[in-house]
């Protein structure tokens, strides 16, 4: 039976705020996917619906059972992780160039989705167990990132998928920061990062595929090939651009119905949302990312313990990461990596994993108050 507590101290407000998004999000992979003349209708829409509705229902589960004991079997979770991490290298599916599905019968999942929240859960169980310790120094952080970062980085990459190995790095850096890591020691960092710079981009250049090494020449000479490797952006320029102010309204937009714009419920979603929406509705949507964003801090700095808070800022930095990145890449401000833009690309384990984080969120909120405990 599910304590009486949950329900009145649940967070309804960021509840409300990611299901908005997501319906959002279908309504508008409906319009990007709608059928033209002579052509039948695409269900992305309505498979995005049901992925929608065993989120929430995975959500409520999440925040049904206390956070501490997903924190209990961390390094548990963190090794399962890992094991079907290098089951998609052996057995995975293989799609536009990249393996990183898993296929059991009908379902496929990307394992790399679910194990960014692993990997949240194993470094913020780390972190609070050295905590009382007070061992945080350089060579604490180096342990971590031995045992936690370069082995999955190394796996992820290998599918490759780009956009998750440099989240986790993001993550890590940002979960390590935040937790008080000395400015001596952030100075020396910072210093040793920039040197090793050409050394670590020429050994990051040559393991990229040829098509990642593509979207990097188009993102740094956009005009070079604007019908070949500068498609996708210059595409998505257009499509954002054709909106103008208040935009063309809903189901009007052209570039993405039509096929001009590629990967348009997917990666591009927002540019076809922009497209019918225009600046103005960018900025509600925009609004509703940062009040997520802003509600995942302050559930951080309010939680009851070090493994909550370490827990809310993981969640709410990779969900800044996701919107930032994907946002940047439909604009040309950041090269084209394939990270969706959260709770609206259509992508069944996405939203799922999305969810999840959402949950975790509100379970550390839920039980900040001493009567959980």
């Amino acid at each position: 039976m599910i304590d009486r507590r949950l329900i009145q101290n649940f967070d309804w407000a960021i509840f409300i705020t990611v299901l908005a998004l997501s319906i959002i999000g279908i309504m508008t992979i409906y319009s990007a996917t709608r059928p033209l003349p002579y052509t039948e209708q695409q269900s992305f829409y309505l498979k995005q619906l049901y992925w929608l509705f065993l989120s929430i229902l995975c959500l409520v589960l999440i925040v049904s059972i206390d956070y501490r004991w997903f924190s209990r079997f961390a390094y548990i979770f963190f090794a399962i992780g890992i094991i079907l991490l290098i089951a998609v290298l052996i057995a995975g599916k293989t799609s536009m160039g990249a393996q990183r599905w898993i296929s059991l019968g009908a379902i496929s999942f990307q394992p790399s989705e679910f194990f960014k929240l692993l990997f949240i859960l194993t470094i913020s169980r780390y972190l609070a167990d050295i905590e009382y310790k007070n061992m945080l120094d350089f060579r604490e952080i180096l342990k971590m990132g031995l045992i936690f970062v370069i082995l999955p980085l190394l796996l992820i990459f290998k599918q490759p998928d780009l956009g998750t190995a440099v989240m986790l790095v993001f993550i890590f850096l940002s979960i390590v920061i935040t937790s008080g890591t000395k400015k001596k020691l952030l100075i020396v960092a910072v210093i040793i990062a920039v040197i090793s710079i050409p050394f670590i981009g020429n050994i990051f250049w040559s393991g990229l595929k040829d098509y990642q090494k593509q979207r990097i020449i188009a993102f740094v000479e956009p005009e070079s090939d604007p019908r070949g490797t500068s498609y996708h952006i210059t595409q998505s320029k257009v499509t954002i651009g054709s909106g103008g102010i208040f935009g063309k309204g809903y189901l009007k937009s052209t570039q993405g119905p039509l096929r001009f714009l590629p990967e348009r419920h997917t990666d591009f979603i927002f540019s076809v949302f922009a497209e019918e929406w225009g600046f103005a509705g960018s900025i509600f949507l925009f609004l509703l990312y940062l009040f997520v964003i802003l509600r995942g801090f302050d559930t951080a700095k309010k939680a009851r313990d070090i493994e909550g808070r370490y827990l809310a800022i993981g969640v709410t930095f990779m969900l800044s990461f996701y919107f930032i990145v994907n946002v940047g890449m439909t604009l040309g401000l950041i090269p084209v990596v394939g990270v969706p833009l959260p709770f609206m690309s259509y992508g069944g384990t996405a939203l799922l994993s999305n969810f999840l984080a959402i949950g975790i969120l509100i379970n550390v909120r839920t039980r900040r108050f001493l009567l959980f405990y």
